[in-house]
């Protein structure tokens, strides 16, 4: 039977994958082979963090409630604990923006929670 090597196709696969590799260093982003995995490897991981952005911004809003309420005189999970029993429905990145731009208006819903 005859090779196949796939021509124009072939070129076009192969610079298109060049191409996304571009700011790779040394091999990475000169030979197909390892254009490929750096290119496969490298999607894996935006494809993992962002997921785990989620995550870590969910922990940074948290780090900031805490902060922010212990300064008014309370812990972050009885804060949480006292918000809920308020029906106070805040999400916590709004409490983090709160926490950090509006000071005064933050007290006010730990005292409401402390109420409560």
């Amino acid at each position: 039977m005859a090779r196949i090597k796939s021509g124009p196709q072939g070129t076009r696969r192969h610079k298109k994958i060049l191409k996304f590799t571009k700011g790779q260093y040394g091999t990475k982003s000169k030979t197909f082979r390892r254009a490929n995995e750096a290119m496969l490897k490298s999607l894996w991981y935006s494809f993992r963090d962002r997921r785990n952005r989620k995550r870590d911004l969910r922990r940074l809003w948290i780090t900031r409630i805490n902060a922010a309420t212990r300064v008014n005189g309370v812990a972050y999970s009885r804060f949480i604990h006292g918000m809920r029993n308020a029906n106070i429905t805040i999400n916590r990145k709004m409490l983090a923006d709160l926490a950090v731009r509006d000071p005064q208006a933050f007290a006010a819903i730990v005292n409401l929670a402390k109420e409560a």
